[in-house]
């Protein structure tokens, strides 16, 4: 079937408190959506991040962002009053999320909320403790600790403590501050995955599925990397031998340097590659469809000499190929997956794909380079795909076309038809909704018609991204019907 769907980070929403939240506005969002006629809600990560606020650079592959905990239940159960919410201050531009402001306010405010409640004495959270005590634990620890360490990465800790040494977990678990943090954190996850699931409930009964995106790698400073570092390619000192990232492509001339650390994929294929079908089922909960971001990484991956300042000395090395998806396939069954195919594709990463039977992803903006053969042009799709007008990581259409070159701007607009690019975003998402495209997903922005005031990020920056948000009276009746029609006119609602 033809379908369609929205891209929109929770954080996105317009939710009191200074981020988008499980709030009543993610609920008026998926209203929105079942009016217009959609199938699909595609959000990013939802992990803790941490500094430069990259939902891919998470403290946690399993456990939740807080910022995402709708305040307005915390006071309905009288764990925190009204007036101590609005005392805090989360930033004085609506449109933007204040980060720094987030973090100094919310989580105190969590932290009230978590000695008010009494928890512990709730048996639906004594359930959720025990069943997701083989992440839970460390993740509660690995933030109490880094709290008590005023922020600092875990490998500026103390060497015992550094190395996840059992007789100095205890000895520190022991500690009345660090117990008391560990319980928090502990509670933070319990609303945050009660919150998450009221909502997808929701949205699953209006006939919404959401789509997750899975990060491929973890961050180094991390509870994953810090409890388990056998997981990842290190050195004898439990330090990183090389690091994820990508070679010079489109997005920057000296490549992507992420950072994160490699993993070990002969000792995962020794173990029946149990962590990740441990990640990947936890994904399958909290998501209908699951898009796994750098799919290109399970064919070959970039490796990157560990302290380098750039991606331009990496090299590519084999990864774990379709071994991993045929034990993902036999242990959790048939799922839905989208595979992130983008930038240059080998013959075997294009096999992988192909033998998974996955649908990979097309990008509008990245179809007009004059280039005939260009993978991202319509006329070259297969039904088995997923069309984006941009991703997070693109400029909005408007933005983007603003600052294409006279030649690129040309040849949109003839194969577009059209002589004035005033109006270029509508034209590009029926572009992606005429496809042949199974699937069409189109950023909120694009559908508002927003310049780069509204871009998410630019890859290899720091400082600005991740920060835009919805305003309010962005979502209309208005706009639920003008997307209703468009989707209805090339038959994808």
């Amino acid at each position: 079937m033809r379908s369609s769907g929205i891209l929109l980070p929770v954080a996105s929403l317009p939710s009191e408190y200074g981020i988008g939240a499980f709030s009543k506005e993610a609920y008026e969002f998926v209203d929105l959506l079942e009016s217009a006629g959609l199938k699909f809600w595609q959000v990013l990560p939802l992990g803790p991040t941490g500094y430069g606020d990259s939902p891919y650079q998470s403290f946690s592959t399993f456990a939740g962002n807080p910022y995402f905990i709708d305040l307005e239940e915390l006071i309905k159960n009288g764990w925190l009053t009204k007036k101590e919410c609005e005392r805090v201050d989360f930033g004085s531009d609506p449109s933007r999320i204040d980060y720094e402001k987030i973090y100094r306010g919310r989580f105190k405010l969590l932290k009230k909320a978590y000695k008010k409640s009494g928890i512990e004495k709730d048996k639906a959270y004594q359930a959720f403790v025990k069943k997701n005590a083989y992440w839970l634990d460390d993740y509660a620890l690995f933030m109490a600790l880094k709290d008590a360490n005023k922020g600092k990465s875990f490998e500026k800790w103390q060497p015992e403590l550094k190395a996840h040494k059992k007789a100095a977990l205890d000895k520190i678990k022991s500690d009345k501050a660090i117990a008391e943090s560990m319980g928090c954190y502990a509670f933070m996850q319990y609303m945050f995955s009660k919150q998450w699931f009221a909502l997808k409930e929701y949205a699953n009964k209006k006939g919404i599925k959401i789509i997750g995106d899975i990060p491929i790698y973890v961050a180094y400073d991390s509870a994953d990397y810090w409890a388990d570092p056998k997981l990842f390619m290190t050195d004898k000192k439990g330090t990183p031998t090389g690091v994820a990232g990508c070679p010079p492509d489109y997005f920057s001339a000296t490549g992507q340097l992420w950072g994160n650390p490699l993993y070990d994929w002969a000792y995962h294929k020794k173990t029946g590659y149990k962590w990740w079908l441990k990640r990947l089922e936890h994904c399958f909960r909290l998501y209908d469809t699951v898009r796994i971001d750098h799919f290109r990484g399970f064919d070959e991956y970039y490796n990157i000499p560990y302290g380098a300042e750039n991606a331009v000395g990496g090299h590519w090395e084999k990864g774990p190929g379709y071994e991993l998806f045929d034990a993902m396939k036999k242990a959790l069954g048939k799922k839905d997956i989208i595979a992130e195919d983008l930038g240059y594709l080998t013959e075997s990463v294009l096999k992988l794909v192909k033998k998974t039977g996955y649908p990979g992803m097309k990008v509008l903006e990245f179809a007009f380079d004059s280039n005939e053969d260009n993978d991202y042009l319509p006329h070259n799709y297969e039904k088995n795909c997923v069309v984006y007008t941009g991703t997070h990581d693109n400029d909005t259409v408007k933005g983007w076309y603003r600052n294409l070159n006279s030649k690129d701007k040309k040849h949109t607009r003839e194969y577009l038809n059209i002589k004035s690019a005033k109006d270029i975003n509508n034209d590009l998402i029926r572009l992606a909704l005429a496809s042949t495209a199974d699937t069409a997903i189109i950023p909120m922005q694009d559908y508002l018609g927003l310049g780069s005031e509204g871009r998410i990020n630019t890859p290899s920056t720091l400082g600005g991204n991740w920060s835009w948000r919805l305003k309010k009276s962005d979502l209309s009746e208005g706009l639920a019907e003008r997307i209703k029609k468009l989707n209805a006119l090339y038959g994808r609602n």
